[in-house]
Formats: structure tokens, C-alpha cells, sequence
């Protein structure tokens, strides 16, 4: 078709879906990071016929629309969050339990606009991660 242009490629369109419905559905009623598998689990936990494909793809259109947060674990591993916060944070992380919390960063951003501008860049976009141990498994004092 002629003239029909889209700024998505070919395949990302997916919100609107009723799978795209059940994979948010399912995040925002887990708490904290969950990977991809743990999502689709609880998916079919719930009667829902979606394919880990899809809940993959959905997951990566939705960190990439910024309606939900994305980390990489260790193992280097992508985690999903349905966060409070709909405006630019970051994460302090427990390595233990995974319980995450969202930090301002306004010196994290300070510094990374400045690193930026010293290297003539523009439009930057950046994640920043504090991982370390939660009070509940933080070793006794």
C-alpha cells in the first residue's frame, strides 16, 4: 500500500492484543523483576494460550515504549517490572531476593549528560543498576 509509512517495524505492533492485555496483566500483579519464563508461567498458570515467543516479543515492545522496566541479572539474563514511577528512575536491587526499590538519580544524570556533551553526543538515552543485599539479607552488624 502506497504512502502507509509506520515509525515499528514489521512485527513489533502489539500492544492492543489480547495477549499484549495478559502479559501487562500478568507483571503488574507480580511483584518485583521476573523474567520472561516466570511471566509465562504464570500465564498458563492462569488458562491464557500464549507462547513464550510472544511473551518475549510483548515484553521487549513494551521496555522499548518505556511502559515497563527492563534489567539484565548477572547471568545476563532480561527482568520485567511494571514500575509506580512513569517518569525516568533507577533501581537499587537486592542480589539475594531480587526486591528492588527506585532511586533518584539526579547526580547519575548529571554526570551522564556531561559525559555526553564531552564527547559531542546528543539524544542520549542510559539505564543505571545498584545491586547489593537488602536489609533482610544483609549479613548482622
Amino acid at each position: 500500500m502506497q504512502g502507509v509509512t509506520s515509525d515499528q517495524p514489521r512485527g513489533t505492533r502489539v500492544r492492543g492484543t489480547r495477549q499484549s492485555s495478559a502479559v501487562a496483566a500478568a507483571l503488574a500483579a507480580m511483584s518485583g523483576f521476573r523474567s520472561a519464563k516466570e511471566i509465562y508461567a504464570e500465564l498458563l498458570r492462569q488458562g491464557e494460550t500464549v507462547g513464550l515467543t510472544t511473551v518475549y516479543r510483548h515484553l521487549e515492545v513494551l521496555s522499548e515504549q518505556r511502559a515497563i522496566d527492563k534489567i539484565i541479572d548477572p547471568s545476563g539474563e532480561a527482568l520485567y517490572r511494571q514500575c509506580a514511577s512513569t517518569s525516568h528512575h533507577h533501581h537499587l536491587r537486592c542480589r539475594e531476593c531480587g526486591r528492588s526499590v527506585e532511586v533518584e538519580g539526579r547526580v547519575v544524570e548529571q554526570w551522564a549528560e556531561k559525559v555526553a556533551a564531552e564527547a559531542g553526543f546528543t539524544a542520549v538515552d542510559h539505564t543505571f543498576e545498584l545491586v547489593g543485599l537488602c536489609p533482610e539479607h544483609s549479613p548482622a552488624a
